[in-house]
């Protein structure tokens, strides 16, 4: 392709969405570089936010550009790139998930900051889908989420319950304060160990610095909230066998995670370079197949576009508390942040990425009731 053609291409692609360059919709993209089109047709994914944090363009709406270019399926027009390929070919080869490249994730991302944490989510720092239902704000939707957890598990005071990715110790609070469960809670960021344990300090909740693979003894209830993005499809049997390993025979095992709608072997290149690294959102058709001889499922629920409120109640926060936090991190992390944000409430408005609760118990055990709608 020749230089002097990306422009008219990427202008016709955008033109398919609704999408204008330099217009007055919120959703239209303003340039500032005159190399943009090309970077962007020769780069893809990567390039887009790249070149966003580089302040090659802007937009009033990122959520609602994403929204529109993803229901358009324009991703799929645009390719990846050389890191693309290569990150996909090393995918293959290599499992990028593997227990010695496992706290990368809790360094670059987890561990960046509990100041910036603090600031962008709710009072209780739950970093994961609330449930909106009936909820006002983000501090009820994060206890509403919490709450149907245990609910939908059944969880009862006494319980031994084991929280997989456990974050800042939020769900195993609220499960010690609200249920009087005792929780076993890991993760592989040290940030989130130290504030954790402060936040859960005189409750019955244990948090330690583990990945799931390491966790031995045996659970009334085996639950994650936000791991399985992490886990990478070479693993998701084996995070099956973990929970059947760890549960009681007549337990139940649950988890959270966000879900594609078609099954892929990486994540969106720029997402993995520079957010969460190594991540990867799994499809139905992998944890089927993860499941299938180990686990029952019995309810799966979907509320993805809840998460779309969740981000961008998020992005508010942010938004808001951005004074505060300039001196620590730059204006380049801040429209980083910025873009992870922003195109993600964009993709599950527009249906491209979903967000499962799934209930499981063993072969043979009786069946929970867990549909509470």
């Amino acid at each position: 392709m020749a230089k002097h053609d990306a422009p008219r291409i990427m202008r016709d692609l955008l033109l398919t969405a609704g999408i204008g360059i330099n217009g007055n919709n919120p959703w239209d993209i303003i340039i500032h570089h005159r190399d943009f089109y090309d970077r962007i047709m020769r780069g893809g994914v990567l390039a887009l936010g790249e070149s966003y944090m580089d302040g090659w363009w802007d937009c009033e709406a990122l959520d609602q550009l994403f929204d529109r270019a993803l229901r358009a399926r324009l991703d799929r027009m645009l390719k990846g790139g050389l890191y693309a390929v290569r990150h996909a070919f090393t995918a293959l080869l290599f499992n990028l998930q593997r227990r010695t490249r496992a706290h990368e994730v809790g360094r670059r991302h987890y561990d960046i900051g509990n100041d910036l944490y603090r600031a962008m989510l709710d009072s209780r720092m739950v970093y994961t889908c609330g449930y909106w239902k009936n909820a006002k704000n983000l501090d009820e939707a994060q206890v509403a989420k919490m709450d149907l957890v245990c609910r939908k598990t059944g969880i009862k005071p006494g319980m031994r319950v084991l929280d997989l990715g456990c974050g800042w110790g939020s769900f195993a609070r609220y499960a010690a304060e609200t249920y009087g469960a005792e929780v076993t809670g890991v993760t592989i960021s040290k940030e989130q160990v130290a504030l954790g344990k402060e936040l859960c300090k005189g409750l019955p909740v244990d948090i330690r610095y583990q990945d799931y693979r390491e966790v031995t003894g045996k659970y009334d209830r085996v639950i994650s909230i936000g791991i399985l993005e992490h886990v990478g499809y070479k693993n998701y049997r084996t995070y099956m066998e973990v929970v059947d390993k760890t549960l009681k025979n007549d337990g139940i095992g649950f988890f959270h995670t966000i879900g594609g709608n078609v099954s892929v072997t990486i994540g969106n290149p720029w997402t993995t370079k520079y957010i969460f690294p190594n991540g990867q959102v799994p499809s139905i058709a992998q944890l089927g197949r993860a499941m299938e001889g180990i686990m029952v499922m019995e309810d799966w629920h979907n509320f993805g576009p809840d998460y779309d409120r969740t981000l961008m109640a998020w992005y508010e926060n942010f938004e808001r508390h951005w004074p505060e936090l300039k001196d620590r991190y730059d204006e380049r992390f801040h429209r980083m942040w910025r873009f992870y944000l922003l195109s993600s409430a964009g993709a599950f408005r527009s249906r491209s990425i979903q967000l499962w609760q799934v209930v499981m118990t063993k072969p043979g055990s009786q069946q929970p009731y867990c549909r509470l709608e």
